[in-house]
């Protein structure tokens, strides 16, 4: 059966700047939403705009035909499925769990295996798109499980995503993100570096940027995060402290299959370093005041 706003009680569970914007499409696009949070005073908005709050993420479950998570890592995950009050106590056979959190492929195919024993369905389904995309329900999302299951849900997905991509079974939703999260770092640090030379060559960076807008060095952080970084205008957007952690989880999935990044490593120490000087709440483009600071060059060499 597909889920319609008919025939399902949707659960979502993490109202933080993603999931708030992803909540918010669904109560807006008349679905019928029912929220736990730790936090009365982030529940309460949900409730004035029509959602149904819960005391505990097992009376939550009990209520609904399909939960989304939108969590910080794969521990919240497990704690939220499997801890004291957790989900799977109260999931009735035939629910689905949807995680749009970002989190290692190989936790995400043990959730699925341990709530597969209960007769529920997991799909591992990160998003890409940022506040905007989740407050605006036009996310790019990366589904990984059964491609019956995927289809079965594509009608709730598509309350918050605009692109709704089945990539393969359970894991490869969280492959495919951390594939999505080295290409921007990479593209990242090419806008540092074309901002950071250009500034040392006394051009303006303004001028620059609306050039290379123009040829093939276009890209998003070029169109969207340049003027920021130019501004050093670091309000989140996406924290720097969240982008180190997507950045570790695809450096480790690396490792573990013996293959070598060139851009991701030098991305994760600049955002590491930023962290360590108390801007892990800054917006990750903050990590192009990381580059061409004196003596870089001379390292490279």
């Amino acid at each position: 059966m597909n889920l319609n706003q008919e025939n399902t009680t949707v659960g979502f569970i993490g109202l933080g700047a993603m999931g708030a914007g992803m909540a918010g499409c669904l109560l807006r696009k008349g679905w019928r939403v029912h929220v736990y949070m730790r936090r009365p005073e982030v529940q309460a908005a949900f409730i004035y705009a029509g959602a149904h709050a819960h005391d505990s993420a097992a009376d939550l479950g009990r209520a609904c035909d399909a939960v989304v998570l939108s969590l910080p890592n794969a521990d919240a995950v497990e704690t939220v499925l499997f801890g004291e009050k957790g989900l799977a106590q109260e999931l009735k056979p035939g629910t689905y769990v949807i995680d749009t959190s970002t989190i290692a492929a190989a936790s995400a195919q043990e959730f699925g295996k341990r709530l597969a024993a209960r007769d529920v369905s997991f799909l591992d389904a990160p998003v890409s798109g940022g506040q905007e995309g989740a407050a605006a329900g036009t996310l790019a999302c990366m589904v990984g499980g059964d491609a019956v299951q995927v289809e079965a849900c594509r009608g709730l997905l598509s309350a918050f995503s605009q692109n709704i991509f089945h990539v393969g079974p359970s894991g490869a939703g969280q492959t495919v993100k951390a594939c999505n999260q080295v290409a921007v770092a990479g593209a990242m640090l090419g806008v540092a570096d074309a901002l950071a030379l250009a500034r040392a060559q006394g051009v303006d960076p303004d001028v620059m940027r609306d050039v290379l807008l123009q040829g093939t060095a276009r890209s998003v952080p070029l169109e969207k995060h340049a003027p920021r970084i130019i501004q050093e205008n670091f309000e989140p957007g996406f924290r720097a402290r969240l982008m180190r952690k997507d950045l570790r989880l695809a450096l480790d999935a690396a490792r573990a299959a013996d293959t070598s990044l060139a851009a991701a490593p030098v991305a994760e120490r600049l955002l590491d370093a930023m962290c360590e000087q108390d801007r892990g709440d800054w917006d990750w483009c903050g990590l192009a005041l990381e580059v061409g600071k004196p003596g870089d060059g001379a390292r490279e060499s």
